[in-house]
């Protein structure tokens, strides 16, 4: 058997080592999501979105310098979004965190927005708003969180439904956890198109996303319910995948890219040109067995399997 169980959150942070901060504007309609961890992690990402809006990405691959982060940062605001990272990284810099350069402490932050501009709230807001929310969500951080319209969720639209936060996790055999957390803000619907049912549906867990199950019938040729008026900029689904496996920056690289099989089996459509699609994956190393091929592959499959469910999961906790 591939896996046994969900964590005991079925959250992200059943990963030993991750921790997970939420703030948000309810008069914006917007928010932050931040991914962290006592000590920096190695990371990975891997962008399929037609439309990404992103920052310090370029340093994931695997031939670039820096091999570990400190935090990873989801946010709404569209470009204006990755000033939350400016918040976050003032905050880590006066905790005495970051890649050591000269003497200097330069925290390492990736981030990717999502577009929430258009969702009726107040937009204009003050100045610094996005550094305060990054902050906060930062400060925020720990084991337990709210899924739904939060965070970076705050202000999202999946297809013609509330889109919103997500998370879920597994417990792979020989100890081993993996799990995803993800804005959900797509072009596609993650729900069938007679409405009441999930694409992810195969792959629920414990009723998560109100134990639906499948329709008796899926004309997978239907259009589901989509957002009727796309453009580039105004979607994107951004997630993380997180597990406790060693892994270094290709292996990181290469759950990212697996985990976005999940993207497809939960929305339809999925990676589209209007989508900025993009999947980091944080890896803390706290299991310390080897990584074998076999190991690896199951590693990949659980990826698409957690972003599934919790994509869906976060279009139905938004909803409820």
């Amino acid at each position: 058997m591939l896996f046994s169980r969900s964590g005991q959150r079925n959250l992200i942070t059943d990963v030993p080592g991750i921790l997970v901060g939420n703030a948000e504007d309810h008069d914006v309609r917007t928010g932050v999501t931040v991914l962290t961890s006592p000590q920096p992690f190695v990371a990975g990402v891997h962008i399929m979105g037609g439309a990404p809006g992103t920052a310090e990405t370029d340093l994931l691959a695997p031939d670039k310098l820096v091999d570990r982060v400190d935090a990873l940062v989801l946010s709404g605001g569209s470009a204006f979004g990755l000033a939350a990272a400016d918040g976050v990284r003032t905050a880590l810099r006066k905790a005495g965190r970051g890649y050591q350069v000269g003497g200097h402490s330069v925290p390492i932050v990736p981030t990717a927005i999502l577009y929430d501009l258009n969702n009726g709230g107040q937009k204009n807001w003050p100045d610094a708003t996005y550094q305060r929310l990054g902050q906060e969500a930062l400060n925020n951080a720990a084991l337990q969180f709210s899924l739904g319209n939060i965070g970076a969720g705050t202000g999202a639209q999946a297809g013609t439904r509330k889109g919103g936060l997500g998370s879920c996790s597994l417990l792979l055999e020989g100890g081993i956890h993996i799990g995803a957390l993800v804005a959900v803000n797509a072009v596609g619907s993650a729900a069938t198109p007679d409405g009441g049912h999930f694409w992810a549906a195969p792959f629920e867990m414990h009723a998560e996303f109100g134990g639906k199950g499948l329709p008796s019938a899926v004309n997978g040729l239907a259009v589901p319910g989509i957002k009727t008026s796309v453009s580039a900029q105004e979607n994107t689904t951004i997630a993380i995948i997180a597990t406790d496996a060693k892994l270094d920056k290709a292996g990181a690289q290469r759950l990212s890219i697996a985990a976005h099989d999940g993207f497809a089996r939960a929305l339809v459509p999925a990676h589209t040109p209007f989508d900025g699609d993009l999947v980091f994956t944080a890896a803390t190393g706290e299991h310390d067995g080897p990584i074998t091929a076999e190991l690896m592959m199951q590693l990949c499959h659980a990826a698409s399997v957690c972003m599934a469910r919790a994509i869906a999961r976060g279009v139905y906790e938004a909803a409820r």
